[in-house]
């Protein structure tokens, strides 16, 4: 027998016969194979710690109940998850836990998303023969700048104190004292601030731990839920952006073992839709008139940004993309500027921070797609000046017109320099120093209003869909579809009117600029700027939105790294 057979066993769970790896326990075998078992403390993320017990099942030949969670499969088990002995057993388990635990459902921030109350519903008889005054703890206690507990509603499962041991790798956690006046607290001289402390309001599997932002913003079920990347660095994790009324309410972490496994940082949960959400939006296209800055609409700003860009020779123009902005509009960019304006000084700005890194998903590159950046040629050793030959040249008056994708140029660009270019032409989606010395301004749709993709570090391609709507959308495209809007009703019509967020995908402002400019660019959809990119660009060969899916697809050559969980 070879080593290979020898590490399978054949087991039978619910009358199913299953051959599964010998190492795996009964929860991991069941959950392998589509059989749902119940449990509280067990994460597949973290070790175990048994303490539930709401994962009762009846293994045939053993005396009593065990615990799958912590028992390991041996060759002809048998195991009931749903026998009258185990039911019986998971009614005590939820009457015990439910003992203490406070009527809150109707102001808790975990009530439609809360293994408790799903269980209660499920594997409870629904009353409590319990007539005692329940035992109380604290109640709105900050154990750090974003979480706050809610002692009464813990269950100590373990499930963050482990996730600040094991995974953030700062213990930063603990219980104190003992029976039922255990409570969840922070070790001595320690406050839940690691960078990934709010990971623990994920995993925790009642309503103990809440976010400090997101605390009784919105339940639940009043919001949607848009499947997406988070634009905080070049890593790329996959989440879920929540949003009512059109506003991003709160960032949560979306399982991908190939990128983020189940985690996100604070920063990404906290920031990176701040801007979506800011009173500096630009609501419409600025032209400079005279010494101000004036609101005009869509047609006027690129027919200005046309006729400015033509009355310059190619050797005059400069441009640069952007690491924040899609591959899709970098791909048109780039071909915009060469077969349109003729341009042959491109770039783009890093944003890497050296040292803030760490070794489970933070990167250092600030930015979601510098690598689409470089594979598409943004970067490309054939353009005639760089960043830093793009500056001398604005210095020496020989460069006097920027094109920039880029609406923050702030890190690299003095104010002093741009005032030197005779036409600067930007797209961002809010106001700062750059825009304040741009003569044409293009209010560009931020990465949760628009369809598109980002690549990795690493090299995988993933999709980003808008989370909530501008006045121009896509709206026939995967992501947010009409029945979508629909949904907004008169609270997306009121909202268009007051807030008036007219910002387009710098894409379709390309498209027209080009069509404008004699060059007919036929594109209706960002799809279609994203198969002709797969067509021309050979390290995204075969590549399709369907194909990218909701967990990404490598470019084509790229090295497949070690998995988040094997880090």
């Amino acid at each position: 027998m070879n080593s290979k057979t020898e590490s399978k066993v054949n087991i039978t769970i619910d009358s199913m016969q299953l051959n599964v790896d010998s190492k795996m326990t009964i929860i991991q075998a069941a959950r392998a194979n589509g059989i749902s078992v119940p449990h509280f403390c067990w994460h597949p993320e973290l070790s175990v710690a048994g303490n539930c017990r709401i994962c009762l099942v009846e293994v045939e030949k053993l005396p009593k109940l065990v615990i799958a969670c912590a028992t390991q499969v041996s060759e002809g088990m048998v195991v009931h998850t749903r026998s009258p002995k185990v039911i019986n057993g998971r009614e005590a388990v939820m009457e015990f836990l439910l003992i203490n635990h406070p009527l809150d459902c109707p102001i808790c921030d975990e009530a439609g998303e809360c293994k408790l109350q799903d269980y209660a519903y499920k594997h409870s008889v629904g009353f409590s023969r319990f007539d005692e005054d329940k035992v109380h703890k604290p109640k709105r206690h900050a154990l750090g700048p974003n979480v706050m507990l809610d002692m009464e509603r813990c269950i100590m499962c373990s499930r963050c104190v482990r996730f600040c041991e094991e995974i953030a790798g700062e213990p930063q956690l603990t219980f104190a004292n003992r029976g039922d006046h255990v409570i969840l607290t922070t070790a001595p001289g320690e406050e839940l601030d690691n960078p990934y402390a709010m990971n623990t309001i994920d995993i925790c599997p009642v309503g103990a731990l809440t976010s400090r932002d997101f605390r009784f913003k919105a339940r639940v079920w009043e919001m949607s839920a848009t499947e997406t990347i988070c634009p905080g660095c070049s890593r790329g994790c996959n989440m879920h952006s929540w949003a009512r009324n059109n506003e991003i309410l709160r960032n949560t972490p979306r399982q991908n073992p190939e990128v983020n496994s189940y985690w996100m940082c604070d920063h990404g949960r906290l920031s990176t839709f701040g801007e979506v959400n800011s009173p500096e939006r630009i609501v419409t296209p600025l032209i400079r008139k005279g010494e101000d800055l004036v609101e005009v609409g869509w047609d006027e700003a690129i027919a200005a940004a046309a006729s400015g860009l033509k009355s310059f020779r190619r050797s005059e123009i400069a441009a640069l993309g952007s690491p924040f902005a899609t591959n899709e509009e970098n791909y048109l960019f780039r071909k915009f500027v060469q077969e349109v304006l003729g341009a042959k000084s491109m770039d783009y700005i890093s944003r890497v921070r050296e040292g803030d890194e760490d070794d489970i998903l933070v990167r250092a590159d600030k930015t979601p797609n510098s690598r689409g950046a470089d594979e598409l040629g943004i970067r490309a050793e054939e353009n005639e000046r760089r960043l830093q030959g793009i500056m001398e040249g604005i210095r020496q008056g020989t460069i006097k017109v920027l094109y920039s994708l880029d609406g923050d140029l702030g890190s690299v660009f003095e104010t002093e320099l741009l005032d030197k270019l005779e036409l600067l032409v930007i797209h961002s989606p809010v106001r700062n120093g750059t825009t304040a010395a741009a003569d044409i301004v293009f209010p560009l749709a931020t990465y949760a209003e628009k369809n598109g993709t980002f690549t990795t570090f690493d090299g995988r391609v993933q999709r980003i869909r808008p989370s909530v709507a501008v006045l121009e959308a896509d709206r026939a495209l995967d992501g947010f579809s009409m029945s979508r809007l629909d949904k907004f009703g008169t609270q997306f019509d009121r909202w268009a009117k007051g807030q008036r967020r007219d910002a387009r995908p710098a894409w379709k402002v390309i498209t027209a600029l080009a069509n404008l400019m004699g060059k007919k660019y036929r594109y209706p959809t960002v799809e279609d700027v994203f198969n002709q990119m797969v067509q021309s660009t050979p390290s995204f060969k075969g590549m399709t939105y369907a194909k990218i899916g909701s967990k990404g697809l490598r470019l084509e050559g790229s090295v497949v790294p070690a998995t988040v969980e094997a880090r």
